[in-house]
């Protein structure tokens, strides 16, 4: 498998990652993960810094040395990092808002604080897609936040419903969680300069967008494309 590299420097790469791909080995033993195949691709060991579920899709940064790993891992800590996702949910939810619901870290840990700010990009029936935007940084955080405001993605197995997730096998062929990565904001781990890192959407969550007739607004579909450095 080649994944797609959204941005490649001495310090750091990008990834866009698929679908159904673990970011690194630890809750499971499979023998693809995104770490190890983007290692052997670029040719030289790669260092985790966050994850991303395996149902979910869009950009996962490594580091490119144990260094800037720890590097990174204080800016995720501090929360200098912006991610921002789309997923595709049940419901119909306020234009924008801010849910604030406590959820654990880890499974069996004790509930904390967790922050996720969204805004409504389009409506089709009772099916909607937001961009999603979290402050902290939970276990399936966004996921279990639209379940609490009755707006459960699409593809969720274990948080979403049923008949809803076969309604998209069956008549978008959609076999997947609804959940991407499309936007990764940062200050380089060794210049300080903004860094921003874009994903494009995976072709199964593309054409069921374009099948429901949501469209990306001007701002979304900017960063939806390819990655780009910026400066200030």
């Amino acid at each position: 498998m080649t994944i797609e590299i959204l941005f490649q420097d001495e310090s750091i790469v990008a990834i866009n990652k698929p679908s159904g791909m673990l970011v690194h080995r630890g809750w499971a033993n499979d023998k693809v993960v995104a770490m190890t195949e983007v290692r052997d691709q670029i040719g030289q060991w790669v260092y985790p810094v966050h994850r991303l579920d395996r149902g979910s899709s869009g950009v996962v940064i490594f580091a490119l040395s144990s260094e800037m790993a720890s590097v990174l891992g204080k800016a995720f800590m501090n929360r200098e990092v912006e991610k921002r996702y789309l997923a595709l949910v049940r419901g119909v939810p306020l234009d924008e808002g801010t849910i604030e619901h406590a959820i654990t870290k880890k499974e069996g840990g004790p509930k904390v604080d967790s922050t996720t700010h969204y805004r409504r990009i389009g409506v089709s029936g009772r099916y909607s897609v937001v961009e999603a935007i979290p402050v902290t940084g939970r276990l399936h955080q966004i996921r279990r936040h639209m379940k609490h405001i009755s707006c459960p993605l699409i593809g969720d197995v274990k948080y979403g419903k049923g008949e809803h997730n076969r309604h998209f096998r069956d008549n978008y062929n959609l076999h997947r969680l609804a959940l991407h990565c499309h936007y990764f904001a940062l200050a380089h781990p060794v210049t300080g300069e903004p860094l921003q890192v874009r994903a494009p959407l995976a072709e199964d969550l593309a054409s069921t967008f374009d099948a429901l007739g949501i469209a990306m607004d001007e701002d979304v579909a900017s960063a939806m494309s390819v990655s780009e450095r910026v400066s200030d």
